[in-house]
């Protein structure tokens, strides 16, 4: 290998074994460890020149190196493959998301398997109802004179809505209140299917469209997006195994991590399903995170339905977290496409 090569392996060498030990690496450990063919001496000099280009530091005097966060960055840059998941961590995975009884229950198993894979602070976004469409609308008659509603969209979400309808139906009619919904709803995006919804009584048989008119009022409370997104976090006590990998305060990003304007902020740039991207240290744009890498994906099979990550010291696993990050994704789109 040339000298840069050579050099990009040392890099590599001081991150494998200080994200192993959270102990500064010399150049003897290195020698040691990793089969790299030079000297001791050779890799002190070129220890010299990573720590002239700040991609390495040294803690303190007489003290090996630490990798900066601008030698994470050229790293994680250089990484030409992650790990793979296991075939063992792979069955499991499918195994554990696949029992999910529902939406909520996705989300929480989620958030469950990133933590435990990775060993960091797991994050997972509800899907966006924007970029959600509408499924299936069944309609259930209760009584002749009330009607349960059922709306399930592409991601999962199921909403069920009870109407007192003030007259009573017939199979007949609640039959032709199905066809008419299902046409107005099935397959739109959700704002575009409470516009149809909108115009439905004013299609309606007239025998109809006082039921009509009652039952698009509360569709469209239903298809009307609420303002607040939802998340779910877990593994926030992994964090304190290591408060030494936080040297401006841990609990300025715990508290961070409690503001859920500052974990959307996180998810914000997760819009490709196929990439994680890795924000490291300073890289972030809350100065709360500074300290920490975040690690994130949007999630969904053609359409990015939310997004997911995790959130850790900037001495992390990025091979092993990017491949788990990277597959609990590609399972959660997966799952929620086939529902």
């Amino acid at each position: 290998m040339n000298a840069d090569e050579r050099r990009f392996a040392v890099l590599r060498a001081i991150v494998a074994d200080y994200v192993a030990t959270q102990e500064p690496v010399g150049s003897r450990m290195i020698v040691e460890r990793h089969n790299l063919g030079v000297s001791s001496a050779t890799v002190r000099n070129d220890m010299a020149v990573l720590e002239e280009d700040g991609l390495i530091a040294q803690p303190h005097t007489s003290a090996g190196r630490v990798p900066t966060d601008k030698g994470y960055r050229l790293f994680v840059d250089q990484l030409t493959q992650v790990k793979p998941l296991s075939a063992a961590e792979r069955r499991a995975v499918t195994a554990f998301l696949d029992g999910a009884v529902d939406l909520d229950d996705v989300m929480r198993r989620s958030v469950r398997l990133l933590a435990q894979l990775t060993r960091q602070v797991a994050v997972v976004q509800y899907p966006t109802l924007t970029r959600s469409t509408v499924r299936h609308c069944e309609v259930v008659a209760l009584t002749p004179a009330r009607l349960m509603l059922v709306l399930i969209t592409d991601s999962g979400r199921v909403d069920q809505r009870v109407v007192d309808l003030g007259q009573v139906l017939t199979d007949d009619d609640v039959a032709r209140i199905r066809t008419l919904l299902a046409g107005s709803l099935t397959g739109r995006p959700l704002a575009a299917a409470s516009v149809a919804v909108a115009d439905l009584p004013g299609t309606a048989p007239a025998d109809l469209r006082d039921v009509v008119t009652t039952i698009a009022t509360v569709l469209i409370e239903t298809l009307v997006e609420h303002p607040e997104e939802r998340l779910v976090l877990g593994g926030t006590g992994n964090l304190t195994r290591n408060v030494a990998d936080f040297p401006g305060s841990l609990r300025t990003v715990l508290e961070a991590l409690e503001e859920q304007v500052v974990v959307l902020k996180l998810l914000a740039a997760a819009q490709d399903p196929g990439t994680v991207t890795v924000r490291i240290g300073e890289e972030n744009e809350a100065e709360e995170m500074r300290d920490t890498s975040v690690l994130s994906i949007g999630y969904g099979t053609g359409t990015v339905l939310g997004g997911m990550g995790v959130v850790g010291p900037t001495r992390m696993d990025y091979p092993g977290s990017i491949a788990a990050v990277h597959a609990v994704a590609r399972y959660v789109g997966e799952i929620l496409a086939g529902r």
